[in-house]
């Protein structure tokens, strides 16, 4: 059983869906023109899943990516200083949620030069789609199982 959840928008010209299902739940956020396929997810390791989760997995990081999803489909850009005042948080907590997004591959931050001098920082969406389901997790665990030289001391690593 599926459920929608919200309406449909679009960024850039790509549709984003939300849809809460039992057994599998797929988030599918898309912005520009690319799409994630499956078989891109899939070549993710544990260390990568668990960045991309642990990046969607705070609230303040979902009010975060809502609101540059909201700015961009509305045509419109957010610098850091605008993006905090509309979210109600200091600027350094702000950076600390936006590297995390950045780290994990879903936003993309720009320094500019504003005409009078100021540096500003722009944030935005990178193109994603998160499929969360056993066979996903099943398939991520057993790559990570295969001998690859990795360093036992690391996330992931065997041993």
């Amino acid at each position: 059983m599926a459920t929608s959840v919200g309406q449909p928008g679009r960024v850039g010209g790509a549709t984003q869906h939300l849809t809460v299902c039992s057994g599998t739940c797929q988030s599918r956020l898309t912005g520009d023109s690319e799409e994630v396929t499956r078989n891109e997810e899939a070549a993710l390791n544990t260390e990568e899943l668990l960045a991309k989760l642990g990046a969607v997995g705070h609230a303040q990081r979902l009010r975060i990516v809502a609101e540059l999803y909201t700015s961009a489909r509305d045509g419109g850009r957010v610098h850091v200083s605008e993006l905090a005042r509309r979210l109600g948080l200091s600027r350094p907590l702000l950076y600390m949620h936006l590297e995390r997004l950045e780290a994990a591959g879903l936003v993309v931050g720009h320094l500019e030069l504003s005409e009078d001098g100021k540096a500003m920082k722009y944030f935005e969406l990178m193109p994603f789609a998160l499929t969360l389901d056993a066979e996903t997790i099943a398939e991520t665990v057993a790559r990570d199982a295969e001998p690859t030289g990795t360093d036992a001391n690391t996330k992931g690593g065997i041993g």
